[in-house]
């Protein structure tokens, strides 16, 4: 089953509030500065916080010593005075500090404005700082500041509070008469309790509430419709319970709410209506149920809905389908039903159309006029049909998934396809079971195209030759097909290909060289730029374990060459070991032989690598223990023998990765020790190799009996030359001729040689 998850990574968010940050302080601007001297307690204070970090203090601050018993800390970079010499702003936001927070610090009483975020700070914060009386603003964000915050925070006169993306632990925290508070940010920390909205009623002038990630648990309360000023309320990913208290539908200035990740249940209220100013709702991933209420007449602001993950079921309603301010509308994972019938045309603004893993039937006829579209995901629901000949007028549309269906004729679907320009990912796995063939011929469009993924479709024939001109591809699956023919050599050309599966077809022949030479595996420079489907699934891919696999951006593919399950065969290319920056090779359930190269070590990034159930010969090379980040390793059923490696990543794999060798051994259990086993035949590394040893042995043979017959036919007396070693030892140790005939192939001479002179 696909999983689809908008859960915010901490990047994103971070580098959003930093945003955020800017433009509230932009808001609230802080003092003017002076040129005044320095207090001389504000500057011993000063002294004392930069000394106590770690790393040599701030860079630019020059305190008094012997030869200077001044120094204007008026002019330094991020303080600002007032007239009289008192610091009363301390902006060191991103300058790289680290260490505890001094309590010296909390001696600047005349503070007005104190912002430390972006840094490295961890520990405690001076208690002292929640009491100043004429802070405004205290911005602590984005650090590693731990511990509780004292009850007792008395700050009459502040308007910005921001202590989020810390370690702060403890019940939530309360300011108290903070009658001109207007932003307090508490979120990604790990408060415990409830949420407490009593905050609401210190301060009448609050447009900015969020909770965000943390560990609040219970009912959610009420309380909050007493902020009668709220524009932005974040109670996002905590688990949160119960239903939404009527006092929340009070509130009538509220641009954005989010809801999601919690356990909310009941029924999505139709009082949502009176929420008339929303531009953001998101309560996707929680427990609603029921059908989504005709509520978006009223909601005439709405730009962005989320109610993924719920268990709402039923068609769209009517007023959602002509909302005209709506740019992006996410629903998967429901149960919804009934046809697609978005009027496009007042839908004028939507960009990003999720609709993926519901109930939904019938054509997709109505999108054709969603002229705006550019992330449009409707896998896994019942639709049909062909794909329209109008989506080639969807010029803006750069990712598409429509895997999962029942849409039918892909000769139609591709021919149409190519002619959205700006397509980059496209992504139409489990349909066209209809029969027809991939088209060998009249695809020259899909110039943008970055991913193409057409899996388990049952499509015939073999890897079309126009692939080979989309010269931007990074990913290509065409696995679970019924594909036949060879691994055309063309594909290792492909500039930026960094993630290939062809495994499950009926793919033959060995493997093409320029295999081994593909640039996006061997120098990876695949840059990913952001886009409004960094949160689209780009395919849903089947394993042996399991129905789905999810990858959300092309970066976050592991670099993977998928080929098993095919009928390949040859030996495994020995040049695959300059692909340093594969992490994936599977080529299992072939017909491979010869030996498993010495040079796979050079794979320094692999993570995985399967070539079981083949025909290997020869014992596993020692070297692969030089891969420090191979996790998963199977060469099971093949013709291995020797000593299985030991050290590194090799003791960490069951004997699963080697059964059906009987001939491989080592001190594991359940597996035979090596001293009841003849040692494995010194094998060469390709089949050249083998011949000149078959070779070798054969003239030593030859030149054995000719000196025998030699003697006695004609009874003469031979006299025999020693160049590094006795002749005479030739007859008994035709190892000799064997070490000659092995190092032909290179590495250092033997001992000796050989010339014979009768």
């Amino acid at each position: 089953m696909e999983h689809f998850s908008t859960r915010r990574t901490t990047a994103w968010p971070r580098s959003f509030f930093l945003c955020s940050s800017v433009l509230v302080l932009m808001l609230f601007p802080s003092p003017a500065n002076s040129q005044s001297s320095c207090d001389l307690g504000d500057l011993k204070a000063l002294e004392g916080f930069s000394k106590g970090l770690d790393g040599g203090g701030i860079s630019g601050w020059a305190f008094p010593n012997a030869t200077s018993d001044t120094a204007s800390c008026c002019a330094w970079a991020g303080v600002t005075c007032d007239g009289s010499g008192r610091v009363v702003g301390l902006d060191l936001h991103g300058r790289r500090l680290w260490g505890e927070m001094s309590p010296s610090l909390a001696q600047l009483d005349q503070l007005q404005s104190l912002n430390l975020s972006d840094n490295s700070f961890r520990g405690a914060v001076p208690e002292p700082l929640f009491q100043f009386k004429r802070l405004q603003q205290l911005d602590l964000s984005l650090n590693e500041l731990a511990g509780t915050l004292p009850d007792n925070m008395s700050l009459p006169s502040i308007e910005l509070f921001n202590i989020s993306f810390n370690n702060f632990v403890g019940s939530h925290p309360t300011l108290h008469g903070s009658e001109q508070l207007v932003v307090f940010d508490a979120g990604y920390n790990s408060f415990t309790g409830q949420i407490d909205p009593s905050i609401c009623e210190s301060s009448g002038a609050i447009r900015v509430l969020r909770f965000s990630s943390n560990l609040f648990t219970g009912n959610f309360p009420a309380g909050f419709g007493n902020c009668t000023q709220l524009e932005e309320l974040y109670v996002d990913i905590n688990s949160i319970s119960g239903r939404l208290p009527d006092d929340l539908f009070r509130l009538p200035s509220l641009k954005k709410l989010s809801l999601e990740e919690n356990q909310l249940s009941r029924r999505m209220s139709p009082r949502f209506e009176n929420l008339s100013s929303l531009a953001r709702l998101d309560i996707s991933f929680n427990s609603f149920y029921g059908y989504i209420p005709n509520v978006f007449g009223s909601l005439r602001k709405l730009e962005f809905f989320s109610a993924q993950s719920n268990t709402f079921r039923g068609p769209l309603p009517s007023s959602l389908c002509h909302s005209p301010s709506l740019k992006m509308l996410y629903l998967r994972n429901n149960s919804l039903n009934g046809e697609i019938n978005l009027n496009c045309s007042e839908m004028t603004q939507l960009s990003s159309l999720d609709l993926g893993m519901n109930k939904f039937i019938g054509t997709i006829d109505s999108l054709t006029d969603c002229h705006n579209l550019r992330s449009l995901n409707l896998a896994t629901n019942n639709l049909s049909g062909e794909i329209p000949a109008g989506f080639r007028k969807l010029q803006l549309l750069t990712y598409l998934s429509l895997s999962n269906n029942s849409f039918t004729n892909v000769p139609s679907a591709l021919s149409v396809l190519q002619d959205c320009q700006s397509l980059t990912s496209l992504v139409l796995t489990k349909n066209f079971h209809d029969g027809k063939a991939l088209p060998m011929t009249g695809i020259h469009g899909f110039h943008n195209i970055q991913v193409f993924v057409i899996a388990n479709s049952h499509l015939s024939g073999s890897v079309p030759p126009w692939v080979a001109n989309f010269t931007m591809l990074k990913v290509l699956d065409l696995s679970w097909n019924q594909l036949v023919g060879n691994i055309p050599a063309w594909v290792g050309d492909l500039e930026f290909l960094i993630y290939l599966d062809l495994s499950n077809n009926s793919l033959t022949g060995g493997f093409p060289e320029s295999l081994s030479s593909m640039k996006g595996l061997v120098t990876r420079n695949i840059q990913q730029q952001s886009t409004e489907t960094d949160y689209f699934p780009f395919f849903i891919k089947r394993n042996k374990t399991s129905k789905g696999l999810q990858y959300n951006q092309v970066i976050s593919f592991p670099p993977s060459l998928i080929l098993s399950h095919n009928n390949l065969t040859g030996p495994i290319l020995l040049g695959f070991g300059s692909l340093k920056n594969l992490h994936v090779l599977d080529l299992s359930n072939n017909h491979i032989c010869g030996v498993i190269p010495v040079d796979l070590s050079g794979m320094s990034s692999l993570e995985s690598l399967d070539l079981s159930h083949n025909n290997l010969t020869g014992g596993i090379p020692s070297s692969l223990t030089k891969l420090n980040f191979l996790s998963s390793f199977s060469v099971a059923y093949n013709n291995l023998n020797g000593i299985i490696p030991s050290g590194g990543q090799f003791s960490t794999f069951s004997n699963s990765s080697y059964e059906g060798n009987p001939k491989l051994c080592g001190a594991r259990l359940g597996l035979s020790p090596c001293h009841s086993i003849p040692a494995p035949t010194m094998v060469a590394t390709n089949k050249r190799k083998n011949k000149g040893i078959i070779f070798g042995i054969a003239i030593g043979i030859a030149l054995g009996a000719a000196f025998i017959l030699s003697i006695v036919s004609h009874g003469l007396r031979c006299r025999c030359v020693r160049v590094g070693q006795r002749f005479g030892d030739f007859l008994g140790r035709c190892e000799t001729v064997f070490s000659i005939t092995q190092y032909r192939g290179g590495g250092h001479s033997p001992a000796g040689r050989v010339l014979c002179l009768c």
